[in-house]
């Protein structure tokens, strides 16, 4: 899921760039602005996943203790 929205950012960025290139404005910015939400979308997908593994590891260590 990380990987397809960073991969979605890159190509929707180059097509922001090449619409503003042509004098598109209007369009490009509207293409740059998903860029920038797809690429905030990657970002925070992987901190939810680094935290679920943190919580989990967390959780596994507290069950250790006790059963010691």
């Amino acid at each position: 899921m990380i990987f397809i929205f960073k991969f979605l950012a890159v190509i929707l960025a180059a097509v922001a760039a090449y619409l503003l290139l042509i004098g598109n404005k209007d369009w490009g910015f509207a293409i740059a602005v998903l860029a920038a939400v797809s690429f905030f979308l990657s970002i925070r997908f992987e901190v939810k996943g680094r935290l679920a593994e943190r919580a989990r590891k967390e959780k596994e260590e507290l069950v250790a203790e006790d059963a010691e």
